[in-house]
C-alpha cells in the first residue's frame, strides 16, 4: 500500500479547511509549510507585496520541515495560487526539499486563474504529477465542493 503525506500552506484557511478533510477521510500524516516571519493580517497589503516578489521566484524562509520523505510515496501538496503559481512558502518548500521519486498530487485553491501551478511545481520538483485538483473560491464559499468530494472519495480507489 502506498504511504501518502500531505503537506500545505494557507493563508486565509481556505487551503487548510481543504487538507484537513483530506487527513479526517484517510489519516494520512500532515505537515504545515510555516514562513518564519508571519504574513500581515493585512489581506491587501499581502497581495500587493506578493504581485511583486511571486513573479520574481520569491522564497520566504521557512520554518524547517523534520520528515523522512523516503518513508512516503506520493504527496499531496496543498497551496493557495498567488499571482498565477504556488504561494510564496510554498515555492520556498518545492525548492528546498527533494522529492524526487514521488509523485506529487497538487491541490490547488484560487479565487480566480488557476495560471501555471500545477506546470511550475512539476519543472521545479521534477517529479510525476497526478490527479491535479483546482477548487476555486468565491469568498469563502466552494465555489463546487461536489468536485472536491468527489476526488476526496475517488482518491484511494485511484491510486490503488
Amino acid at each position: 500500500m502506498k504511504k501518502r503525506l500531505i503537506i500545505f500552506y494557507s493563508y486565509s484557511n481556505h487551503t487548510r479547511e481543504i487538507a484537513k478533510k483530506i487527513k479526517e477521510k484517510y489519516n494520512y500524516d500532515c505537515i504545515e509549510i510555516k514562513p518564519v516571519e508571519e504574513y500581515s493580517d493585512d489581506y491587501d497589503k499581502v497581495v500587493q507585496t506578493e504581485e511583486k516578489l511571486v513573479p520574481l521566484d520569491y522564497q520566504p524562509d521557512i520554518l524547517p520541515i523534520e520528515v523522512d520523505f523516503n518513508n512516503y510515496d506520493e504527496i499531496i501538496l496543498c497551496t493557495p495560487v498567488w499571482w498565477y503559481s504556488v504561494a510564496s512558502p510554498v515555492n520556498t518548500f518545492i525548492h528546498s526539499y527533494d522529492l524526487k521519486g514521488r509523485v506529487v498530487i497538487p491541490v490547488a485553491t484560487n479565487g480566480g486563474y488557476l495560471g501555471r501551478t500545477f506546470e511550475n511545481i512539476e519543472k521545479v520538483t521534477g517529479c510525476v504529477i497526478d490527479r491535479p485538483l483546482s477548487l476555486k473560491y468565491d469568498g469563502d464559499i466552494l465555489t463546487n465542493p461536489y468536485e472536491f468530494e468527489d476526488w476526496l472519495n475517488n482518491l484511494e480507489e485511484v491510486v490503488e
